[in-house]
């Protein structure tokens, strides 16, 4: 994968976790998959507007459809989850190490 490309699928999963609805829906489905009719049941939209924000999370990446007849089910993805993470944890790491030299910074001068 490339920078460009990394940095669009990132933008694509930062850009699905910003929405509370989209976030709900991903909480559910980490119980396990559901149909779509399911996930909306909860949410006081229509199974319409429910599948627009289904489309934001399989853009990126964060869940898989799967049909059967008339049935639209989907289940998580997690793996999109794990690159955010280590994107995070990169910066994560670069603060943690300045917070713990500044109280140090700060601890050395009450001494």
């Amino acid at each position: 994968m490339t920078g460009i490309d990394e940095d669009d699928r990132l933008d694509d999963v930062f850009h699905a976790l910003a929405n509370r609805t989209r976030r709900a829906l991903l909480r559910t489905l980490a119980a396990g998959p559901a149909r779509v009719t399911e996930l909306a049941a909860p949410h006081d939209m229509s199974i319409n507007a429910v599948s627009k924000h289904l489309f934001v999370l399989e853009r990126a990446g964060l869940i898989r459809r799967t049909s059967e007849g008339h049935v639209q089910s989907c289940l998580l993805d997690a793996g999109p989850l794990a690159d955010a993470d280590a994107w995070i944890a990169t910066y994560r790491d670069f603060w943690s190490g300045r917070i713990d030299r500044l109280a140090a910074f700060v601890e050395k001068g009450r001494r």
